[in-house]
């Protein structure tokens, strides 16, 4: 079974994947919902990460996996500007809206858009720039 991406004038971009009933060999796929309706986690900058503005941020949780090593949701923030520091953290990035810069500290500025997919692997460390309010679909591990 393969996601269904829908995009459009007036329509929100969603990926849709049916669960199964608990038990059924399909059981272990999981949908990941773009617009949840229930309510996020809101947070705001570590002071020590903040570069420019006054970013908030809403995260959906919506799975965890491999003894809580495994995360997945979507997560959501304002323009600003910030330090972006995974550690030892692998994160997966699909933007549903939204435009961003990353600026890696020994690199050139990437911006990602809507549809775009990215990866930061363990250690990175940059600037996250949110131009315009970016949603993302988020898998970290680690």
């Amino acid at each position: 079974m393969s996601p269904e991406v829908c995009s459009g004038s007036g329509r929100t971009t969603c990926i849709e994947v049916k669960l199964q009933p608990k038990g059924h060999p399909l059981s272990l796929l999981k949908s990941v919902d773009t617009n949840p309706s229930f309510s996020p986690r809101e947070s705001k900058a570590l002071p020590e990460r903040l570069i420019a503005g006054d970013p908030a941020f809403k995260t959906w949780p919506q799975d965890v996996a491999k003894d809580d090593l495994v995360h997945t949701g979507v997560w959501e923030a304002t323009p600003g500007e910030t330090r972006s520091i995974k550690g030892e953290t692998f994160e997966f990035c699909h933007i549903l809206s939204g435009v961003v810069e990353i600026t890696p500290d020994a690199g050139e500025t990437v911006t990602y858009r809507a549809g775009d997919s990215f990866v930061m692997k363990p250690g990175f460390t940059g600037v996250w720039k949110t131009i315009e309010t970016v949603r993302k679909i988020y898998v970290t591990v680690g």
